[in-house]
């Protein structure tokens, strides 16, 4: 709807007279103008035109006002074409143009307060739009996660009914099919992910994988417990939320047993906890020479067992941010110790205690001094190592916080930090006394990711070698996936790309871009990111005819993240059909690596087997030069299974297994 303009006089036209010729211009000098804005759309606008008004008087239709009566007063309009009319009679009576103007002011105000409603109407409705795609979101989740239940316990079923008729067919014997029956029954919880498209399969050829299944010898599920800062979407503030959240349904999704050990933050987010509980009973801890009282909340979150733990007597958690203070050693150093008296006097017995980062790290040190000796025997601790950056420094005496013994641990081949040797380093500490030590690397094989990421602890892996493995990052396959993502204005697929081409152009115009090349390169930056290196791909960039969007993670989360949340959003620029492309590029121009002499992950193989090295510039090259070939380079990158079930679940497995068998 168009919106009102000011109309002057209109009403009076149709009872005037013809108007009277133009008086001769008075020599007082140029009439007063009135500049009345109309509030009719851009694209609706009509010619320009100027508005006099006169009084009685000598002077003419430009001259100062010219009165004919007490009360009248002539409007007259000089169009664009040089021909004057006239709006309204000069013996009019009641008409002021004073007055007209205070009327148009009003309006203008009127018109501009139904404006500022109309903003304010919009923001609900932007903010009610938000709300609703975030309830969709979880309803999506929540369909998708009844979905796999219900997917499970189909193949379970069918897999049985089909054991029935082939024993009635007389292709399996009674004996044979009740072996069968009992290895489906007591592995149920593997059969999603050993046996696939029952349905489609012939009897013969099912035959054979359930033969193949009875011979293999059975598995002991797993007793897994994290002990972590934080898990997603409980706390999350970087890469290891996802990890523990993705690699724990991974492993549950198997049919083992995992749990979970949180602080309760004050800020935590209680309404994705399914019964969320308070237990009615207590227990202490050891922390500073003598005992506190913890307070234990238990939930279910993504299918996973969970238990928070909150001090009584002690502010730890209660604070707004998860970590970022000066008594962060004091805060998880007490957390970690809580969690270990809380699995004893609860009676679990895990296989695994897998802890993480440094933040959990102390757990190894106090298992084998303290805990492996109250029921512990047969546990094992596996360490992650999400980024090496944040190490932990402190003073020895510190140690003594917790129950461990300084002069014991402040030694070089235990605690004592490997450059500034009067303090000890507690992710150092984490590495010696772990079984199994997993540096999170989706790119780089093991030997390289010792040198590349160990940020002082080189040394310290380079002893530890043995039990240092590389594993790749996985994703969300329901949540990160273009065909299913609800937040994309358009869905696509390897098998279906136009809609990518959609959300570049949808990017685009939001961004404020022009519609011109059809290549834009993304720059994912933080506070410490090399200035002269992002200066170097923007004018490559602009250079090979790409448009440039900068995407800024700001934070104390980010700097202490930085090398997992690269890896984290390499894999998701795969998934979504984009290259990863690195921008601190040596500046000979050359960029590859020989890496095959080192062991590696597949997903690592692929990336550098696919992309290389490549520079910038090399990937614009290829675009450019040889679109075809690019565009199947993305499509077959899109297609890789790159969820928690796939590889990096294998690489976790054959980790546990190794530790549980020592």
């Amino acid at each position: 709807m168009e919106a009102p303009g000011l109309v002057v006089g209109s009403a009076l036209r149709a009872a005037q007279p013809p108007p009277p010729p133009p008086l001769p211009r008075s020599p007082r000098g140029a009439a007063d103008r009135l500049l009345i804005f109309s509030r009719e759309p851009r694209p609706r606008l009509a010619p320009l035109t100027r508005c006099y008004c006169s009084r009685e008087g000598k002077g003419n239709a430009r001259s100062k006002p010219h009165r004919e009566g007490s009360n009248s007063v002539r409007l007259n309009v000089k169009a664009n074409n040089d021909q004057e009319t006239y709006l309204a009679d000069e013996r009019h009576e009641g008409v002021d143009i004073w007055e007209l103007f205070s009327e148009a002011q009003r309006n203008i105000l009127h018109l501009n307060k139904q404006r500022l409603v109309a903003m304010e109407e919009l923001k609900k409705l932007q903010d009610e739009n938000k709300s609703l795609l975030q309830d969709i979101e979880v309803l999506e989740t929540e369909r998708q996660g009844f979905s796999i239940e219900i997917a499970e316990s189909s193949r379970f079923s069918e897999l049985l009914l089909r054991i029935d008729t082939m024993t009635i067919s007389g292709m399996v014997g009674m004996t044979e099919a009740s072996d069968l029956r009992k290895k489906v029954i007591d592995n149920r919880y593997m059969i999603h992910s050993v046996f696939s498209d029952i349905h489609h399969k012939q009897d013969t050829e099912l035959l054979s994988e359930l033969r193949l299944f009875l011979r293999k010898p059975a598995e002991k599920p797993l007793h897994v417990v994290h002990i972590c800062s934080e898990m997603d979407p409980i706390t999350s503030r970087g890469s290891l939320a996802t990890y523990v959240t993705g690699l724990s349904s991974a492993l549950q999704r198997k049919g083992n047993l995992v749990e979970v050990i949180l602080p309760k933050y004050a800020g935590i987010n209680e309404d994705v906890i399914h019964f969320l509980r308070k237990a009615e009973a207590d227990y202490e801890s050891y922390y500073g020479g003598c005992w506190h009282k913890n307070r234990i909340w238990t939930g279910i979150s993504s299918g996973v067992s969970l238990t928070l733990i909150e001090p009584v007597q002690l502010s730890y958690f209660d604070r707004d941010m998860l970590r970022g203070y000066p008594d962060d050693f004091e805060r998880f150093s007490y957390f970690s110790r809580a969690s270990l008296d809380y699995i004893v006097k609860s009676g679990k017995q895990p296989d695994v205690l897998h802890v993480h980062n440094w933040e959990t790290a102390i757990v190894g040190p106090l298992f084998w001094d303290i805990f492996a000796h109250q029921g512990l025997g047969n546990t094992r601790i596996l360490l992650t190592c999400q980024d090496l950056t944040s190490q932990c420094l402190e003073v020895p005496n510190m140690l003594e916080l917790c129950g461990l013994d300084p002069h014991k641990l402040h030694r070089p081949d235990r605690l004592q930090d490997n450059s500034e040797t009067n303090l000890v380093n507690v992710l150092k500490g984490g590495i010696v006394y772990s079984n199994k030590v997993l540096l999170m690397s989706s790119t780089l094989p093991r030997d390289m990711a010792i040198q590349g990421l160990g940020h002082g602890l080189e040394a310290t892996l380079t002893t530890h070698k043995e039990k240092v493995l590389v594993a790749s990052h996985g994703l969300d396959g329901e949540l990160w996936d273009p065909s299913k993502d609800i937040y994309l204005p358009q869905r696509y697929s390897p098998n279906d790309i136009e809609g990518k081409s959609f959300c570049r152009k949808t990017l685009k115009r939001r961004v404020g871009l022009h519609s011109g090349s059809s290549v834009v390169v993304g720059c994912i930056c933080n506070g410490d990111s090399n200035t002269d290196g992002l200066r170097e791909a923007v004018r490559v960039a602009l250079h090979g005819g790409a448009q440039v969007i900068f995407m800024e993670n700001k934070g104390p989360v980010m700097n202490s993240t930085v090398q997992a949340l690269k890896e984290e959003l390499k894999i998701r620029a795969i998934k979504y059909g984009s290259a990863p492309v690195q921008i601190n590029f040596p500046s000979n121009g050359s960029r590859q690596t020989e890496w095959h002499d080192y062991p590696s992950t597949a997903l690592s193989q692929y990336i550098i087997s696919t992309y290389g090295d490549m520079s910038l510039s090399q990937a614009l090259d290829g675009i450019k030069n040889n679109p075809s070939q690019w565009d199947w380079r993305i499509k077959d990158a899109m297609s890789k299974v790159l969820s928690w079930d796939a590889e990096c679940y294998d690489l976790h497995w054959e980790a546990y297994s190794v530790i549980r068998k020592l």
